[in-house]
């Protein structure tokens, strides 16, 4: 049985406080659902944390109105590094998160009117308008039409659609995001300079940049919530592109990792070892008597890949889902039928695990 990769999770974001940090993602970016909260020890990524176990709080947030999620992720033994230079568009790594928006300037209007430092709107290459916002760490956002809502809550944006991702070469970049991936189609792929990030930083400069998604329209799973997503590859020309964590460990600020939900862990591993990119990091090694490694109220397995310029790839396979814990109801997605969707009414009871209060 091949792999079968359900869409975009979340993306990974190494913060200070990820009590402040949650407060701005839930009133700003609607991210109030909690899947899982955990404060526990990092054992299995000491290839990124200095060859030491790591003790961290993390907790992985939705948005119901659709698209990955935010895994918000802070260590508590000690303090994460900013970058030592200024963070410019091209440098190697996850620049943005791209979050979509059904309506592109009800979102401008309501960003401005609240002081959120925005780009002004701009054309994409895509031919449709978009922005940037920045949170108070200095990370950036941007906010992209995509007119599919899950579960419409009146919320300005929705979920997590994809990320822009610095690379030295997209060439060589695709064997990770097109043939492991299945980012397979090119929405554009354009040289020069770009008006739309002239308000970036570092946006001035020429690149190459390429827009992919996925012709393979996602089943099975939590697809039908994650959706369609997209990356941008961007490649800057004519200077040399710093890596973004460099001399910094995985879960120091910023975005630390794009990860996907997937289905056939062992097979992937086996796809990704044909193509050149082996695991570096898999939980497989500590399972409990399940197979499962714990993550605080939901399990599963998982394990990264880096693409050419080091930048983390993590899949998931979720074996369990908590849905209404006070009354011990889950979601065993071992028993599920690998290729058919969870029906939506299901998907809509992770509302009861709203947080009001962070």
């Amino acid at each position: 049985m091949s792999s079968i990769i359900y869409g975009i999770q979340q993306v990974g974001i190494g913060v200070s406080s990820l009590t402040e940090a949650w407060k701005w993602y839930k009133e700003y970016l609607g991210f109030d659902i909690r899947i899982f909260e955990d404060s526990t020890v990092a054992e299995l990524m000491l290839p990124y944390t200095g060859e030491q176990p790591q003790h961290r709080h993390a907790a992985l947030a939705l948005n119901m109105q659709g698209g990955g999620g935010l895994e918000i992720w802070q260590y508590k033994g000690r303090t994460p590094l900013m970058p030592k230079f200024q963070l410019q568009l091209g440098d190697l790594g996850i620049f943005a998160a791209k979050i979509k928006c059904p309506d592109v300037k009800r979102a401008y209007e309501f960003f401005s009117n609240k002081g959120i430092p925005v780009s002004p709107l701009a054309t994409s290459p895509k031919g449709e308008e978009h922005f940037y916002i920045k949170d108070p760490s200095g990370n950036f956002f941007e906010i992209y039409q995509h007119n599919f809502v899950f579960k419409n809550e009146k919320k300005p944006v929705s979920g997590i659609g994809g990320v822009i991702i610095g690379v030295s070469d997209i060439d060589a970049a695709l064997k990770v995001y097109c043939d492991i991936l299945g980012y397979d189609t090119i929405i554009y792929d354009k040289t020069g300079n770009f008006d739309d990030l002239s308000e970036i930083p570092g946006g001035n400069e020429q690149f190459r940049r390429m827009l992919l998604t996925h012709s393979e329209v996602r089943s099975g799973s939590f697809s039908n919530f994650f959706g369609q997503s997209e990356i941008e590859l961007v490649q800057v020309i004519g200077r040399e592109p710093n890596k973004i964590f460099k001399d910094r460990f995985w879960g120091d600020l910023g975005f630390i990792h794009l990860c996907f939900d997937i289905k056939n862990m062992n097979d992937l591993e086996k796809e990704c070892v044909e193509k050149g990119f082996p695991f570096t990091v898999n939980s497989n090694v500590k399972h409990n008597e399940k197979g499962s490694f714990d993550m605080g109220e939901a399990a599963g397995h998982f394990s990264y890949i880096e693409d050419p310029d080091g930048t983390l790839i993590e899949f998931v396979e979720t074996h369990r889902v908590p849905l209404i814990k006070p009354l011990g109801i889950q979601l065993n997605m071992d028993k599920r039928d690998p290729h058919k969707p969870i029906p939506n009414w299901i998907t809509k009871l992770l509302s009861l695990k709203r947080v009001k209060h962070i």
